[in-house]
This record gives C-alpha cells, sequence and structure tokens, in this order.
C-alpha cells in the first residue's frame, strides 16, 4: 500500500504548493483524503486514474480541504465514469456538497450522474467500513466555520493511517494516532501557538504518548516552510510518495 502526497499545502498555497488532497493505493483500496481546490489538475499532473478512486474522504468544509470536489465530479461526468464513488464526511456533507456545486457550476447538483454517487455522513468515533477501508473519525479542534472538523484514523491492508486534519491541540489526537504505521500531522507554525492550528512544538510535546511509528508533517506555513532543511522530522511535499 502506498500513500502520494497530491497536496500538502495550507489554504494560501505557501511555497507553491497545492492544497491538500493525499492518494492511498493497495491491493484492495484506492481513496482520497481530502480533495482541495486544486486537487483535481494535480491529480492529472500524476497521471492519476480518477476512475479507480473508490472513496474520498472529507475532513471539513473549508476550500483548500473541500471545493476540489466539483471540479473532480465534473470530470467524472464527461469522462464518463461508471464506477460508484462514495464521498464521506463529516455531519452536513449531504447538504454543503450541492450548495459548493451550483456556487461553482450552476445546475451541476441537479444533473444526473452516469454512476451511482453515494453521500455519507460521518460521526465521531463511529466507526464505518467502506469495503477494505474501516474509517474511525476523531473530533478536532477549527473555529467556528467550516465544520464539524473531524480527523481519521484509518485501517487498511494491515496498516494503520493516522491524518490530523486542521486543529489545534486536543486529547483527541491521542487515541487518534497512537502507534500508527503512519500519523499525518499539521503543523502549521514551529513554535507559535495560535488558535485553531498546531505548531510543530506542541506536537513534539505530545509524541511520547502518541508513539507512531512514522511522522509526516504536512499544511505548513512559510514559518515552517523556511526551517525545513533544518526540521528533525520529515515534512511532505507534493508529489512525495510514502510506502507502507
Amino acid at each position: 500500500m502506498q500513500l502520494r502526497f497530491i497536496g500538502c499545502g495550507d489554504a494560501f498555497g505557501s511555497g507553491g504548493r497545492n492544497n491538500t488532497c493525499f492518494h492511498v493505493t493497495g491491493d484492495r483500496v484506492n481513496f482520497l483524503i481530502d480533495c482541495g481546490a486544486s486537487s483535481l489538475p494535480a491529480l492529472k499532473r500524476h497521471d492519476i486514474s480518477r476512475d479507480e478512486i473508490d472513496l474520498v474522504l472529507i475532513t471539513h468544509f473549508h476550500g483548500d480541504h473541500f471545493a476540489g470536489l466539483p471540479f473532480l465530479l465534473l470530470d467524472a461526468q464527461f469522462s464518463r465514469r461508471t464506477r460508484p464513488l462514495v464521498i464521506a464526511g463529516p455531519e452536513g456533507i449531504e447538504t454543503k456538497l450541492p450548495q459548493v456545486m451550483e456556487a461553482l457550476f450552476e445546475n451541476s447538483s441537479r444533473t444526473k450522474q452516469k454512476f451511482d454517487l453515494s453521500v455519507v455522513t460521518l460521526r465521531p468515533e463511529e466507526t464505518r467500513e467502506f469495503g477494505a477501508v474501516k474509517v474511525t473519525p476523531y473530533p478536532v479542534v477549527h473555529g467556528d466555520s467550516g465544520g464539524p472538523f473531524l480527523a481519521y484514523r484509518i485501517e487498511a491492508e494491515g496498516r494503520v493511517i493516522a491524518y490530523s486534519a486542521d486543529t489545534e491541540w486536543t486529547e483527541t489526537l491521542i487515541p487518534l494516532a497512537r502507534e500508527a504505521d503512519l500519523f499525518i500531522a499539521e503543523a502549521y507554525y514551529y513554535d507559535r501557538i495560535v488558535k485553531n492550528h498546531l505548531s510543530l512544538a506542541t506536537l513534539e510535546s505530545h509524541l511520547a504518548e502518541i508513539r507512531p511509528k512514522r511522522l509526516i508533517l504536512t499544511h505548513m506555513s512559510d514559518d515552517m516552510l523556511r526551517r525545513l532543511d533544518s526540521l528533525s522530522y520529515t515534512a511532505a511535499s507534493d508529489g512525495m510518495v510514502v510506502e507502507l
């Protein structure tokens, strides 16, 4: 199984990076984690077949994690996709998805797709299975708008991927990522403490409790990007592939 960082940037495109989108593939799985606004061209740049993607997991409704869906669905419609697709995310996704589709492409939410599209609500700490993918959402803290906010612990093909999504420090990150094979964690700032975002210094102070087998930092601001050469941890980059 492998994970490719299609995009690992923040909402402002710091460092010229694409919005958040991770592509996970294996013998029995093919899915996306988040689908930010720049995801479709980034997927095409890496020559990734969108028709083979079975599932898209959305962590919250900010544009750098969610706004690529109308483009992905429009591409599927015009490429004559027939394979079923599941889009799963926080409570409200059933209304948020048609709203953003109408905002970007009028009448697109009322167009009948040529494939079976399922939109599924995920609730905190209720595990759901999508074929060979088992997903347990955890609530995280990222402000007053664009939520609910979920982080995901994903089990597939004998491996565990944990993703913090965008959040300030919250104790739910401990069970979320404990002893995960891969923990992808936001590290927006190096040591600056702000509401709704996680600093590397704060994350580092809790790693002994989390004990991930592998840690990769993502969603970094310019404050973090200028320090890449001096970091003690692996930092994501667009196109980076991780074997699990």
